[in-house]
């Protein structure tokens, strides 16, 4: 499970974008490494002062946003079958 207070947002950091607490390293930076092919071990090679754990927090703030979010297909009356 991971640690909440991991994440953070604050206007006066990053623009307000989720970071790992403590940090300047957005949430979206960890996860464009992952899609590019990075593993967690290469990601803290990059950032020796973050942990897996901080990753996992990125992953678990990813997620949990989705779970969220609230898909509508978009139907186009204007298309002629």
């Amino acid at each position: 499970m991971t640690d909440e207070s991991k994440i953070s947002v604050n206007a006066e950091i990053c623009h307000g974008k989720p970071c790992i607490t403590g940090t300047r390293i957005p949430v979206y930076l960890i996860l464009e490494m992952i899609e590019h092919g990075l593993t967690f071990s290469e990601i803290i090679e990059e950032y020796p002062h973050i942990t897996e754990d901080d990753i996992k927090a990125c992953l678990a703030f990813a997620k949990k946003l989705i779970q969220k979010e609230e898909i509508f297909p978009f139907v186009s009356t204007d298309i002629p079958s």
